[in-house]
Protein backbone atom coordinates (compact mmCIF):
# COMPACT_ATOMS: atom_id res chain seq x y z
CA UNK A 1 0.00 0.00 0.00
CA UNK A 2 2.67 1.95 0.31
CA UNK A 3 3.96 2.35 -3.11
CA UNK A 4 0.56 3.18 -4.05
CA UNK A 5 0.43 6.17 -1.77
CA UNK A 6 3.45 7.50 -4.03
CA UNK A 7 3.09 6.44 -7.21
CA UNK A 8 4.00 9.07 -9.54
CA UNK A 9 2.24 10.25 -13.11
CA UNK A 10 5.12 10.87 -15.48
CA UNK A 11 5.12 13.62 -17.17
CA UNK A 12 4.11 12.30 -20.08
CA UNK A 13 1.05 11.05 -19.22
CA UNK A 14 0.21 14.16 -17.85
CA UNK A 15 0.43 16.07 -21.12
CA UNK A 16 -0.88 12.70 -22.66
CA UNK A 17 -4.03 13.41 -20.96
CA UNK A 18 -4.44 16.84 -20.80
CA UNK A 19 -4.17 17.00 -25.04
CA UNK A 20 -7.05 14.12 -24.63
CA UNK A 21 -9.25 16.86 -22.88
CA UNK A 22 -11.67 16.71 -19.96
CA UNK A 23 -13.65 14.46 -18.76
CA UNK A 24 -16.67 12.31 -20.56
CA UNK A 25 -18.85 14.76 -18.70
CA UNK A 26 -17.45 17.78 -20.51
CA UNK A 27 -18.59 16.51 -23.84
CA UNK A 28 -15.91 17.11 -25.28
CA UNK A 29 -15.79 21.25 -24.00
CA UNK A 30 -12.48 22.24 -23.21
CA UNK A 31 -10.74 25.53 -21.95
CA UNK A 32 -10.55 28.45 -23.91
CA UNK A 33 -6.44 29.49 -24.88
CA UNK A 34 -6.43 32.73 -25.27
CA UNK A 35 -3.89 34.04 -22.39
CA UNK A 36 -0.74 36.53 -23.85
CA UNK A 37 2.62 36.70 -21.63
CA UNK A 38 0.91 40.61 -20.97
CA UNK A 39 -2.26 39.13 -20.03
CA UNK A 40 -0.29 36.37 -17.54
CA UNK A 41 1.77 39.38 -16.28
CA UNK A 42 -1.33 41.32 -15.34
CA UNK A 43 -3.02 38.35 -13.60
CA UNK A 44 0.03 38.36 -11.15
CA UNK A 45 0.11 42.07 -10.42
CA UNK A 46 -3.47 41.52 -9.97
CA UNK A 47 -2.70 39.01 -6.91
CA UNK A 48 0.18 39.96 -5.81
CA UNK A 49 -0.79 44.15 -5.45
CA UNK A 50 -3.65 43.76 -3.23
CA UNK A 51 -4.50 44.58 0.66
CA UNK A 52 -1.23 43.86 1.69
CA UNK A 53 0.55 46.93 0.07
CA UNK A 54 -2.62 48.86 1.38
CA UNK A 55 -3.02 47.87 5.19
CA UNK A 56 -0.07 45.34 6.35
CA UNK A 57 3.07 47.48 5.22
CA UNK A 58 2.35 49.88 8.00
CA UNK A 59 2.76 47.48 10.76
CA UNK A 60 5.68 45.94 9.42
CA UNK A 61 6.92 49.30 8.99
CA UNK A 62 6.50 50.30 11.91
CA UNK A 63 8.29 47.24 13.59
CA UNK A 64 11.36 47.21 10.99
CA UNK A 65 11.28 51.33 10.28
CA UNK A 66 12.81 51.92 6.87
CA UNK A 67 15.18 48.81 6.77
CA UNK A 68 11.49 46.73 6.10
CA UNK A 69 12.29 47.53 2.44
CA UNK A 70 15.55 45.22 2.98
CA UNK A 71 12.66 42.87 4.17
CA UNK A 72 10.52 43.01 0.68
CA UNK A 73 14.12 42.43 -1.11
CA UNK A 74 14.83 39.01 1.22
CA UNK A 75 11.12 37.84 0.93
CA UNK A 76 11.17 38.84 -3.05
CA UNK A 77 14.54 36.93 -3.14
CA UNK A 78 12.95 34.23 -1.72
CA UNK A 79 9.55 34.36 -3.46
CA UNK A 80 12.32 34.58 -6.54
CA UNK A 81 13.94 31.21 -6.24
CA UNK A 82 10.32 29.41 -6.48
CA UNK A 83 9.05 31.47 -9.18
CA UNK A 84 12.10 29.98 -10.95
CA UNK A 85 11.14 26.30 -10.16
CA UNK A 86 7.51 27.25 -10.61
CA UNK A 87 8.73 28.37 -14.11
CA UNK A 88 10.67 25.23 -14.91
CA UNK A 89 7.62 23.28 -14.12
CA UNK A 90 4.97 25.36 -16.24
CA UNK A 91 6.78 24.86 -19.12
CA UNK A 92 7.71 21.37 -18.78
CA UNK A 93 3.97 20.53 -17.84
CA UNK A 94 1.90 22.93 -19.03
CA UNK A 95 -1.29 22.13 -16.97
CA UNK A 96 -3.92 23.64 -15.23
CA UNK A 97 -2.94 22.26 -11.71
CA UNK A 98 -0.44 24.27 -10.62
CA UNK A 99 1.92 22.91 -7.55
CA UNK A 100 -0.84 20.05 -7.33
CA UNK A 101 0.04 18.76 -10.68
CA UNK A 102 4.06 19.32 -10.38
CA UNK A 103 4.01 17.20 -6.80
CA UNK A 104 2.22 14.38 -8.61
CA UNK A 105 4.93 14.24 -11.26
CA UNK A 106 7.63 14.11 -8.82
CA UNK A 107 6.47 13.40 -5.00
CA UNK A 108 3.59 11.02 -5.65
CA UNK A 109 0.22 10.61 -5.09
CA UNK A 110 -0.29 11.11 -1.27
CA UNK A 111 2.08 14.42 -1.60
CA UNK A 112 0.02 15.86 -4.58
CA UNK A 113 -3.06 15.54 -2.40
CA UNK A 114 -1.93 17.07 0.06
CA UNK A 115 -0.99 19.88 -2.11
CA UNK A 116 -3.76 20.43 -3.68
CA UNK A 117 -5.81 20.17 -0.59
CA UNK A 118 -3.69 22.97 0.45
CA UNK A 119 -4.07 25.35 -2.33
CA UNK A 120 -7.91 24.93 -1.95
CA UNK A 121 -7.27 26.08 1.84
CA UNK A 122 -4.70 28.65 0.82
CA UNK A 123 -7.35 30.34 -2.08
CA UNK A 124 -10.49 29.60 -0.09
CA UNK A 125 -9.25 31.23 3.16
CA UNK A 126 -7.41 34.07 1.25
CA UNK A 127 -10.42 35.02 -0.53
CA UNK A 128 -12.69 34.94 2.66
CA UNK A 129 -9.96 37.19 4.18
CA UNK A 130 -10.36 39.16 0.63
CA UNK A 131 -13.84 39.57 0.54
CA UNK A 132 -14.13 40.67 4.23
CA UNK A 133 -11.30 43.25 3.15
CA UNK A 134 -13.10 44.87 0.43
CA UNK A 135 -16.48 45.31 2.01
CA UNK A 136 -14.33 47.35 4.54
CA UNK A 137 -12.76 49.58 2.26
CA UNK A 138 -15.59 49.93 -0.04
CA UNK A 139 -17.93 50.83 2.93
CA UNK A 140 -15.09 52.99 3.93
CA UNK A 141 -15.59 54.77 0.41
CA UNK A 142 -19.54 54.87 0.54
CA UNK A 143 -19.41 56.80 3.99
CA UNK A 144 -16.12 59.15 2.73
CA UNK A 145 -18.82 60.22 -0.03
CA UNK A 146 -21.73 60.43 2.52
CA UNK A 147 -23.34 57.58 1.98
CA UNK A 148 -23.34 55.53 5.39
CA UNK A 149 -25.10 51.68 5.11
CA UNK A 150 -26.67 50.43 8.42
CA UNK A 151 -23.71 48.80 10.18
CA UNK A 152 -26.05 45.33 10.46
CA UNK A 153 -25.56 44.83 6.66
CA UNK A 154 -21.66 45.78 6.98
CA UNK A 155 -20.09 43.84 9.72
CA UNK A 156 -20.38 40.01 9.84
CA UNK A 157 -22.16 38.29 12.62
CA UNK A 158 -19.69 36.88 15.01
CA UNK A 159 -17.98 40.63 14.79
CA UNK A 160 -21.45 41.82 16.28
CA UNK A 161 -22.35 39.13 18.55
CA UNK A 162 -18.66 39.08 20.22
CA UNK A 163 -18.70 43.18 20.45
CA UNK A 164 -22.10 43.61 21.73
CA UNK A 165 -21.08 41.71 24.99
CA UNK A 166 -18.23 43.52 25.23
CA UNK A 167 -19.46 46.75 25.17
CA UNK A 168 -22.41 45.49 27.59
CA UNK A 169 -20.01 44.56 30.19
CA UNK A 170 -18.56 47.75 29.93
CA UNK A 171 -21.60 50.05 30.12
CA UNK A 172 -22.29 47.83 33.19
CA UNK A 173 -18.98 49.26 34.55
CA UNK A 174 -20.43 52.53 34.49
CA UNK A 175 -18.75 53.28 31.03
CA UNK A 176 -19.91 56.00 28.64
CA UNK A 177 -20.92 54.53 25.10
CA UNK A 178 -18.61 58.10 23.88
CA UNK A 179 -15.95 56.40 25.53
CA UNK A 180 -15.98 53.08 24.05
CA UNK A 181 -13.35 52.31 20.68
CA UNK A 182 -15.13 52.85 17.43
CA UNK A 183 -14.92 49.80 16.08
CA UNK A 184 -16.51 48.28 19.33
CA UNK A 185 -18.91 50.88 19.23
CA UNK A 186 -20.28 49.81 15.45
CA UNK A 187 -20.71 46.09 16.73
CA UNK A 188 -22.78 47.54 19.34
CA UNK A 189 -24.60 49.46 17.00
CA UNK A 190 -25.12 46.71 14.36
CA UNK A 191 -26.55 43.98 17.07
CA UNK A 192 -28.78 46.53 18.84
CA UNK A 193 -30.17 48.01 15.45
CA UNK A 194 -30.02 44.54 13.44
CA UNK A 195 -33.48 43.09 11.78
CA UNK A 196 -34.78 40.04 14.48
CA UNK A 197 -36.27 37.35 13.44
CA UNK A 198 -37.41 35.59 16.37
CA UNK A 199 -34.46 34.92 18.74
CA UNK A 200 -32.28 35.49 15.78
CA UNK A 201 -30.59 39.20 14.94
CA UNK A 202 -29.95 38.89 10.92
CA UNK A 203 -26.19 40.85 10.97
CA UNK A 204 -24.44 39.72 7.53
CA UNK A 205 -21.51 41.51 5.73
CA UNK A 206 -23.62 41.80 2.53
CA UNK A 207 -20.92 43.73 0.71
CA UNK A 208 -18.47 40.78 0.98
CA UNK A 209 -21.21 38.35 -0.54
CA UNK A 210 -22.09 40.81 -2.97
CA UNK A 211 -18.24 40.92 -4.32
CA UNK A 212 -17.94 37.24 -3.82
CA UNK A 213 -21.16 36.97 -6.48
CA UNK A 214 -20.13 39.05 -8.73
CA UNK A 215 -16.69 38.14 -9.58
CA UNK A 216 -17.53 34.74 -9.82
CA UNK A 217 -20.40 34.96 -12.21
CA UNK A 218 -17.93 36.91 -14.05
CA UNK A 219 -15.38 33.90 -13.81
CA UNK A 220 -18.09 31.45 -14.47
CA UNK A 221 -19.24 33.77 -17.91
CA UNK A 222 -15.28 33.00 -19.38
CA UNK A 223 -11.62 33.75 -19.16
CA UNK A 224 -11.61 36.39 -21.54
CA UNK A 225 -13.94 38.74 -19.62
CA UNK A 226 -12.13 37.69 -16.64
CA UNK A 227 -9.08 39.08 -18.53
CA UNK A 228 -10.53 42.13 -19.84
CA UNK A 229 -11.29 43.12 -16.32
CA UNK A 230 -8.36 42.40 -14.70
CA UNK A 231 -6.34 44.11 -17.16
CA UNK A 232 -8.51 47.13 -16.48
CA UNK A 233 -8.37 47.38 -12.92
CA UNK A 234 -4.39 46.46 -13.08
CA UNK A 235 -3.91 49.55 -15.33
CA UNK A 236 -6.03 51.39 -12.97
CA UNK A 237 -4.13 50.57 -9.89
CA UNK A 238 -0.88 51.04 -11.34
CA UNK A 239 -1.54 54.42 -12.06
CA UNK A 240 -2.80 55.28 -9.03
CA UNK A 241 0.39 53.99 -7.23
CA UNK A 242 2.36 55.90 -9.74
CA UNK A 243 0.93 58.99 -8.54
CA UNK A 244 1.07 58.24 -4.66
CA UNK A 245 5.03 57.64 -5.28
CA UNK A 246 5.27 60.38 -7.51
CA UNK A 247 3.15 63.35 -5.17
CA UNK A 248 4.77 61.40 -2.15
CA UNK A 249 8.24 61.87 -3.46
CA UNK A 250 8.53 65.57 -2.60
CA UNK A 251 6.91 65.33 1.12
CA UNK A 252 9.79 62.58 1.94
CA UNK A 253 11.95 63.70 4.73
CA UNK A 254 15.67 62.18 4.66
CA UNK A 255 15.88 62.25 8.60
CA UNK A 256 13.03 60.06 8.63
CA UNK A 257 15.51 57.20 7.42
CA UNK A 258 17.94 57.48 10.22
CA UNK A 259 18.02 55.36 12.36
CA UNK A 260 17.64 53.04 9.19
CA UNK A 261 16.72 49.73 11.35
CA UNK A 262 15.63 51.28 14.78
CA UNK A 263 14.85 47.53 16.13
CA UNK A 264 17.69 45.82 14.75
CA UNK A 265 17.01 42.83 12.63
CA UNK A 266 14.61 41.49 15.06
CA UNK A 267 12.02 44.18 14.35
CA UNK A 268 12.68 43.94 10.86
CA UNK A 269 11.86 40.12 11.04
CA UNK A 270 8.49 40.88 13.11
CA UNK A 271 7.33 42.02 9.15
CA UNK A 272 8.23 38.54 7.24
CA UNK A 273 4.13 37.21 7.72
CA UNK A 274 2.96 41.13 7.01
CA UNK A 275 5.30 41.28 4.07
CA UNK A 276 5.11 37.59 2.57
CA UNK A 277 1.51 38.21 2.53
CA UNK A 278 1.93 40.82 0.25
CA UNK A 279 3.80 38.70 -2.28
CA UNK A 280 1.17 36.14 -2.21
CA UNK A 281 -1.14 35.39 -5.45
CA UNK A 282 2.01 35.15 -8.65
CA UNK A 283 2.37 31.18 -8.01
CA UNK A 284 -1.74 31.60 -8.71
CA UNK A 285 -1.22 32.35 -12.51
CA UNK A 286 0.20 28.76 -13.22
CA UNK A 287 -3.26 27.63 -12.86
CA UNK A 288 -4.46 29.21 -16.08
CA UNK A 289 -1.41 27.16 -18.07
CA UNK A 290 -4.53 25.36 -20.12
CA UNK A 291 -5.87 28.87 -21.07
CA UNK A 292 -2.52 30.50 -21.84
CA UNK A 293 -1.74 30.62 -26.15
CA UNK A 294 1.59 29.45 -25.55
CA UNK A 295 2.04 28.42 -21.78
CA UNK A 296 5.62 26.91 -22.15
CA UNK A 297 7.06 30.52 -23.09
CA UNK A 298 4.47 32.98 -21.48
CA UNK A 299 3.57 31.26 -17.75
CA UNK A 300 7.69 31.72 -17.21
CA UNK A 301 7.78 35.24 -18.19
CA UNK A 302 4.52 36.39 -16.98
CA UNK A 303 5.39 35.05 -13.28
CA UNK A 304 9.21 36.37 -13.58
CA UNK A 305 7.75 39.72 -14.79
CA UNK A 306 5.33 40.09 -12.32
CA UNK A 307 7.09 39.38 -9.45
CA UNK A 308 9.99 41.97 -10.46
CA UNK A 309 7.66 44.64 -11.14
CA UNK A 310 5.79 44.18 -7.68
CA UNK A 311 9.02 44.15 -6.06
CA UNK A 312 10.19 47.20 -7.50
CA UNK A 313 7.04 48.93 -6.46
CA UNK A 314 7.19 47.30 -2.88
CA UNK A 315 10.40 48.75 -2.21
CA UNK A 316 9.59 52.16 -3.19
CA UNK A 317 6.49 52.70 -1.55
CA UNK A 318 8.33 51.57 1.62
CA UNK A 319 10.53 53.98 1.60
CA UNK A 320 8.39 56.75 0.82
CA UNK A 321 5.78 55.82 3.31
CA UNK A 322 8.85 56.10 5.69
CA UNK A 323 10.31 58.85 4.32
CA UNK A 324 7.14 61.09 4.25
CA UNK A 325 6.28 60.65 8.63
CA UNK A 326 8.43 58.83 11.23
CA UNK A 327 7.98 54.77 10.80
CA UNK A 328 6.26 54.80 14.47
CA UNK A 329 3.75 56.49 13.39
CA UNK A 330 2.38 53.64 10.38
CA UNK A 331 0.66 51.12 12.83
CA UNK A 332 -2.11 52.09 10.90
CA UNK A 333 -4.16 50.28 8.99
CA UNK A 334 -4.44 51.98 6.04
CA UNK A 335 -1.02 53.80 6.43
CA UNK A 336 -0.76 54.53 2.19
CA UNK A 337 -3.94 56.86 2.76
CA UNK A 338 -2.77 57.97 7.24
CA UNK A 339 0.68 59.52 5.43
CA UNK A 340 -1.08 62.10 2.69
CA UNK A 341 -3.89 63.38 5.49
CA UNK A 342 -0.48 63.95 7.75
CA UNK A 343 1.35 65.93 4.82
CA UNK A 344 -2.71 68.24 4.24
CA UNK A 345 -3.71 66.20 1.18
CA UNK A 346 -6.90 65.13 1.82
CA UNK A 347 -7.80 64.27 -1.64
CA UNK A 348 -5.60 61.68 -2.15
CA UNK A 349 -6.97 59.84 0.64
CA UNK A 350 -9.56 59.50 -1.09
CA UNK A 351 -7.52 58.43 -4.16
CA UNK A 352 -5.99 55.67 -2.37
CA UNK A 353 -8.91 54.26 -0.81
CA UNK A 354 -10.53 54.21 -4.71
CA UNK A 355 -7.70 51.98 -5.61
CA UNK A 356 -7.86 49.48 -2.63
CA UNK A 357 -11.17 48.57 -3.32
CA UNK A 358 -10.17 47.67 -6.92
CA UNK A 359 -7.12 46.18 -5.56
CA UNK A 360 -8.78 43.83 -3.16
CA UNK A 361 -11.06 43.25 -6.23
CA UNK A 362 -8.59 42.15 -8.66
CA UNK A 363 -7.10 39.76 -5.98
CA UNK A 364 -10.16 38.00 -5.56
CA UNK A 365 -10.46 37.68 -9.98
CA UNK A 366 -7.16 35.68 -9.30
CA UNK A 367 -7.86 34.23 -6.11
CA UNK A 368 -11.11 32.65 -7.11
CA UNK A 369 -9.91 31.92 -10.91
CA UNK A 370 -6.65 29.61 -9.13
CA UNK A 371 -9.33 28.13 -6.74
CA UNK A 372 -11.94 26.68 -9.49
CA UNK A 373 -9.16 25.07 -11.62
CA UNK A 374 -7.68 23.24 -8.80
CA UNK A 375 -10.93 21.53 -7.84
CA UNK A 376 -11.30 21.15 -11.34
CA UNK A 377 -7.86 19.21 -12.05
CA UNK A 378 -8.02 17.32 -8.72
CA UNK A 379 -11.52 15.75 -9.99
CA UNK A 380 -9.76 14.82 -13.18
CA UNK A 381 -7.73 12.73 -11.80
CA UNK A 382 -10.93 11.09 -9.68
CA UNK A 383 -9.50 12.35 -6.53
CA UNK A 384 -12.57 14.18 -6.12
CA UNK A 385 -16.38 13.95 -7.41
CA UNK A 386 -16.39 13.57 -11.37
CA UNK A 387 -18.98 16.90 -11.45
CA UNK A 388 -15.78 19.06 -10.38
CA UNK A 389 -14.19 18.70 -13.83
CA UNK A 390 -17.11 19.35 -15.60
CA UNK A 391 -16.30 22.09 -18.99
CA UNK A 392 -19.54 24.44 -19.96
CA UNK A 393 -19.95 23.93 -23.02
CA UNK A 394 -20.67 27.56 -24.08
CA UNK A 395 -18.45 29.48 -21.64
CA UNK A 396 -15.88 26.96 -21.54
CA UNK A 397 -14.68 27.76 -17.55
CA UNK A 398 -15.30 24.91 -15.02
CA UNK A 399 -18.35 26.02 -14.23
CA UNK A 400 -19.27 23.60 -11.41
CA UNK A 401 -15.85 24.54 -9.94
CA UNK A 402 -16.66 28.31 -10.01
CA UNK A 403 -19.98 27.90 -8.29
CA UNK A 404 -18.40 25.61 -5.72
CA UNK A 405 -15.33 27.77 -5.39
CA UNK A 406 -17.93 30.95 -4.81
CA UNK A 407 -19.80 29.41 -2.06
CA UNK A 408 -16.97 27.88 -0.39
CA UNK A 409 -15.84 31.48 0.03
CA UNK A 410 -19.49 33.17 0.38
CA UNK A 411 -21.00 31.45 3.47
CA UNK A 412 -18.27 32.35 5.74
CA UNK A 413 -17.42 35.57 4.11
CA UNK A 414 -20.84 36.36 5.25
CA UNK A 415 -21.28 35.22 9.03
CA UNK A 416 -17.98 34.96 9.88
CA UNK A 417 -14.56 36.33 10.98
CA UNK A 418 -12.19 35.05 9.89
CA UNK A 419 -9.41 37.72 9.70
CA UNK A 420 -7.70 35.81 12.55
CA UNK A 421 -6.31 33.41 9.92
CA UNK A 422 -5.14 34.84 7.23
CA UNK A 423 -1.75 33.69 8.34
CA UNK A 424 -2.81 30.09 7.37
CA UNK A 425 -2.80 31.75 3.44
CA UNK A 426 0.69 32.58 4.38
CA UNK A 427 1.88 29.38 5.71
CA UNK A 428 -0.42 27.49 2.94
CA UNK A 429 1.38 29.19 -0.06
CA UNK A 430 4.78 28.11 2.00
CA UNK A 431 4.08 24.95 1.86
CA UNK A 432 3.33 24.98 -1.44
CA UNK A 433 6.44 26.84 -2.26
CA UNK A 434 8.95 23.88 -0.36
CA UNK A 435 7.25 21.11 -2.32
CA UNK A 436 7.63 22.81 -5.35
CA UNK A 437 11.37 23.77 -5.07
CA UNK A 438 11.38 19.77 -3.76
CA UNK A 439 10.09 18.98 -6.69
CA UNK A 440 12.31 20.83 -9.00
CA UNK A 441 15.44 18.87 -7.33
CA UNK A 442 13.31 15.33 -7.65
CA UNK A 443 12.97 16.14 -11.64
CA UNK A 444 16.44 17.31 -12.41
CA UNK A 445 17.89 14.18 -11.59
CA UNK A 446 15.31 12.59 -13.46
CA UNK A 447 16.55 10.79 -16.38
CA UNK A 448 12.76 10.75 -17.74
CA UNK A 449 11.89 13.82 -17.35
CA UNK A 450 11.64 16.02 -20.70
CA UNK A 451 14.04 19.19 -20.63
CA UNK A 452 11.75 22.20 -20.49
CA UNK A 453 11.73 25.31 -22.55
CA UNK A 454 13.27 27.34 -18.91
CA UNK A 455 15.75 25.91 -17.54
CA UNK A 456 16.57 26.83 -14.11
CA UNK A 457 20.23 27.34 -14.40
CA UNK A 458 22.42 24.97 -13.09
CA UNK A 459 24.81 26.09 -9.74
CA UNK A 460 26.81 23.02 -8.12
CA UNK A 461 25.47 23.28 -4.42
CA UNK A 462 28.18 20.87 -3.30
CA UNK A 463 30.27 23.33 -1.06
CA UNK A 464 28.58 26.16 -1.18
CA UNK A 465 24.93 24.63 0.86
CA UNK A 466 27.36 23.68 3.75
CA UNK A 467 29.34 27.08 3.38
CA UNK A 468 26.36 29.21 4.17
CA UNK A 469 25.12 26.77 6.58
CA UNK A 470 28.42 26.93 8.57
CA UNK A 471 28.31 30.39 7.74
CA UNK A 472 24.43 31.08 8.83
CA UNK A 473 25.77 29.20 12.23
CA UNK A 474 28.48 31.51 13.08
CA UNK A 475 27.14 34.60 12.66
CA UNK A 476 24.18 33.97 14.09
CA UNK A 477 25.67 32.97 17.16
CA UNK A 478 28.30 35.86 16.96
CA UNK A 479 25.69 38.33 17.17
CA UNK A 480 22.55 36.72 18.46
CA UNK A 481 24.58 34.66 20.98
CA UNK A 482 21.42 35.73 23.58
CA UNK A 483 18.60 34.17 21.50
CA UNK A 484 20.91 30.80 20.86
CA UNK A 485 20.79 30.36 24.85
CA UNK A 486 17.42 31.16 24.81
CA UNK A 487 16.53 28.38 22.39
CA UNK A 488 18.10 26.03 24.38
CA UNK A 489 16.31 27.15 27.62
CA UNK A 490 12.86 25.08 29.05
CA UNK A 491 12.19 28.73 30.21
CA UNK A 492 10.53 31.58 28.52
CA UNK A 493 12.34 35.22 29.43
CA UNK A 494 9.27 36.05 31.49
CA UNK A 495 9.88 32.77 33.59
CA UNK A 496 5.64 32.15 32.86
CA UNK A 497 6.09 29.06 30.91
CA UNK A 498 8.16 25.90 31.22
CA UNK A 499 8.87 22.54 29.71
CA UNK A 500 6.72 21.66 26.56
CA UNK A 501 4.78 25.14 26.63
CA UNK A 502 8.20 26.28 25.85
CA UNK A 503 9.38 23.75 23.91
CA UNK A 504 6.03 23.54 21.32
CA UNK A 505 7.41 26.83 19.96
CA UNK A 506 10.64 25.58 18.87
CA UNK A 507 8.91 22.83 17.33
CA UNK A 508 9.55 25.04 13.88
CA UNK A 509 12.51 25.69 14.21
CA UNK A 510 14.15 22.84 14.68
CA UNK A 511 12.75 21.39 11.61
CA UNK A 512 14.45 23.94 9.81
CA UNK A 513 17.57 23.09 11.29
CA UNK A 514 17.09 19.46 10.52
CA UNK A 515 16.13 20.28 7.00
CA UNK A 516 19.19 22.37 6.22
CA UNK A 517 21.61 19.51 7.86
CA UNK A 518 19.99 17.11 5.49
CA UNK A 519 19.85 19.33 2.46
CA UNK A 520 23.45 19.98 3.19
CA UNK A 521 24.86 16.34 3.35
CA UNK A 522 22.51 15.64 0.49
CA UNK A 523 24.18 18.87 -1.55
CA UNK A 524 27.10 17.14 -1.31
CA UNK A 525 26.60 13.74 -2.11
CA UNK A 526 24.52 14.36 -5.02
CA UNK A 527 25.95 17.60 -6.00
CA UNK A 528 22.11 19.13 -6.19
CA UNK A 529 21.20 22.08 -8.30
CA UNK A 530 21.33 25.70 -5.71
CA UNK A 531 18.85 27.59 -6.57
CA UNK A 532 16.25 25.04 -5.85
CA UNK A 533 17.98 24.41 -2.13
CA UNK A 534 18.07 27.82 -1.86
CA UNK A 535 14.41 28.47 -2.68
CA UNK A 536 13.33 25.45 -0.65
CA UNK A 537 14.96 26.66 2.42
CA UNK A 538 14.24 30.39 2.95
CA UNK A 539 10.79 29.88 2.39
CA UNK A 540 10.95 26.52 5.46
CA UNK A 541 12.40 29.42 7.77
CA UNK A 542 9.83 32.44 6.56
CA UNK A 543 7.61 29.22 7.76
CA UNK A 544 9.00 29.45 11.19
CA UNK A 545 8.40 32.78 11.59
CA UNK A 546 4.69 32.37 11.40
CA UNK A 547 4.21 30.81 15.11
CA UNK A 548 3.11 27.57 16.59
CA UNK A 549 -0.43 28.55 16.67
CA UNK A 550 -0.77 28.64 12.81
CA UNK A 551 1.85 25.30 12.44
CA UNK A 552 -1.27 23.73 14.48
CA UNK A 553 -3.98 25.11 12.55
CA UNK A 554 -2.37 23.92 9.48
CA UNK A 555 -1.49 20.65 10.53
CA UNK A 556 -5.34 20.09 11.34
CA UNK A 557 -6.61 21.41 7.42
CA UNK A 558 -4.18 18.77 6.54
CA UNK A 559 -5.59 15.85 9.12
CA UNK A 560 -9.05 16.73 7.62
CA UNK A 561 -7.55 16.05 4.38
CA UNK A 562 -5.87 13.13 4.98
CA UNK A 563 -9.16 11.74 5.96
CA UNK A 564 -11.08 13.04 2.82
CA UNK A 565 -8.24 10.78 0.75
CA UNK A 566 -8.12 7.41 2.83
CA UNK A 567 -12.27 7.48 2.65
CA UNK A 568 -12.44 9.05 -1.13
CA UNK A 569 -9.68 10.07 -3.54
CA UNK A 570 -7.44 6.47 -3.09
CA UNK A 571 -10.08 4.03 -4.22
CA UNK A 572 -11.54 6.72 -7.16
CA UNK A 573 -8.11 7.69 -8.03
CA UNK A 574 -7.79 7.48 -12.03
CA UNK A 575 -3.95 6.81 -11.30
CA UNK A 576 -5.00 3.43 -8.50
CA UNK A 577 -7.58 2.25 -11.82
CA UNK A 578 -5.35 2.26 -14.06
CA UNK A 579 -2.60 0.30 -12.01
CA UNK A 580 -5.11 -2.08 -11.44
CA UNK A 581 -6.14 -2.83 -14.66
CA UNK A 582 -2.52 -2.25 -15.93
Amino acid sequence: MLKKLFRTKSVQHILDEAEKGLLEESHGAKLNRTLTVRDLTAFGIAAVVGAGIFSTIGNAAASGGPAVSLLFVFTAIACGFSAMCYAEFASMIPVAGSAYTYAYASFGELIAWIIGWDLLMEYAIGNIAVAISWSDYFTGFLAGIGWVLPEYITMDFLSALRGHDQVVHMLAQGQAISDIPYSLASAYHAWEKAPVLGPLHIVADVPALLITLLISLLIYVGIRESRNASNIMVGIKLGIIFLVITVGFFYINPDNWSPFAPHGVTGVLKGVSAVFFAYIGFDAISTTAEECKNPQRDLPRGMIYSLLICTVLYIIISLTLTGMVNYSELAVGDPMAFVFKQVGLNWLSGVVAISAVIATASVFLVFQIGQARIWMVMSRDGLLPKRFAKVHPKFHTPSFSTAIAGFVVAVPALFMNLTEVTDLTSIGTLFAFVLVCGGSLVLQNSKSAPTPKFKIPYVNSRYIVPALLATGIYLSYQYNGEGWNQFFSMQDPAGKEFGWDVFKHKIPMLLFILVSCGLSVAAYVKKLSLIPILGLTSCLYLMTELGTTNWFRFSIWLAIGLVVYFSFSYRNSKLNKLTQTG
